[in-house]
Order: structure tokens, then C-alpha cells, then sequence
């Protein structure tokens, strides 16, 4: 499952908080499920609900939202596509421990296509059947960014967050 570790960079590399205590970030998986179609191919879908657990955060909650919002944009597209998904497949939770800091539970609805194919390997004399395993990528959202970029956060004034996003072919 890509799109766990994917996600993590992202929000640590956009986010001071996390680059500066990285274990603030939990990250973990409920709801799995495999969905195969039983055909003739093994390809099948990851489906599950990745929850991101954020402890004593003293940022303010856009910081983790809008990198979040963006990393969706380009790696779960259909959230935004699908009416019935924007409304259910991004909920959270806080509470508020006093002033400065918060306990933050996120939970997203995501997939991941992989791709089972039969293969060979040229090198090898074995006659053992072979699968080649890739995770298909997410299809472009209009606005996609498309050229490497950098984006920025800002709220009343303060940066919140900022990350790179590098170039992406299509």
C-alpha cells in the first residue's frame, strides 16, 4: 500500500511541526478490504480507511488540511469527482487539551489499483510462473498540477505550510 508512506512525506515535508517531531504523525489502516474481480487477471483493489492520529499538534488545523486537500487532489481524485465520496470519504475528529494543543483523528477513504501480470524473466532458466505487480496510477483531476511547483500556506499573515510538487507526466 503506497499511499500511506506517500502521504506521510507529504504532510511531514509540508508541515514544521512534523518536520520538527515527526512522531506527533501516527499513521495506521482500519477497514481493509481486497476487492478482486475474480477473473482471469489477479489484479484487485485496496480498499481502506487510512487514519492519521495527530498528538498535542499546537499548529493550526490548515496547515495538515490544505497539503492534505492538495495530496487527494492528485492521489484519490474520485473524492472530488463523486458527490456521494466528497461528502462521506474525509472525516475527523479533535479535542481541544487546553489553549495551545489539540489531539487530531482523520480518517480517509482510499484505494489503490494493482496490476497483476503474468511475466517472465529472460534471465532465468526456471520454468515457476511468474506475476509482474504494479500499482496503477490515479487518473489526472482537472487542475492537476502538471509542472513542478511550490505551494505555500498562509493564514492571517503566517505561514502554515509548504511543500514542492514536482512535475507530473501524463
Amino acid at each position: 500500500m503506497l499511499k500511506v508512506h506517500s502521504l506521510r512525506a507529504h504532510l511531514t515535508a509540508a508541515t514544521p511541526e512534523f518536520q520538527t517531531d515527526p512522531d506527533k504523525l501516527t499513521v495506521f489502516i482500519t477497514n481493509g478490504r481486497i476487492v478482486a474481480a475474480g477473473a482471469a487477471s489477479l489484479s484487485f483493489v485496496y480498499r481502506y480507511t487510512l487514519k492519521l492520529v495527530v498528538l498535542d499538534y499546537s499548529s493550526h488545523a490548515d496547515a495538515i488540511f490544505v497539503p492534505l486537500l492538495a495530496w487527494l487532489r492528485t492521489n484519490q481524485v474520485e473524492i472530488f469527482e463523486n458527490t456521494d465520496l466528497r461528502e462521506k470519504s474525509l472525516r475527523f475528529e479533535a479535542e481541544y487539551l487546553n489553549k495551545e494543543t489539540m489531539d487530531l483523528s482523520i480518517e480517509i477513504d482510499l484505494t489503490e489499483r494493482v496490476i497483476v501480470r503474468p511475466g517472465t524473466d529472460p534471465t532465468s532458466k526456471e520454468t515457476a510462473k511468474r506475476y509482474d505487480v504494479t500499482h496503477a496510477a490515479e487518473p489526472a483531476h482537472v487542475g492537476t498540477v502538471t509542472q513542478a511547483e511550490r505551494i505555500e500556506v498562509y493564514f492571517e499573515g503566517q505561514q502554515l505550510a509548504a511543500w514542492d510538487f514536482p512535475a507530473t507526466e501524463f
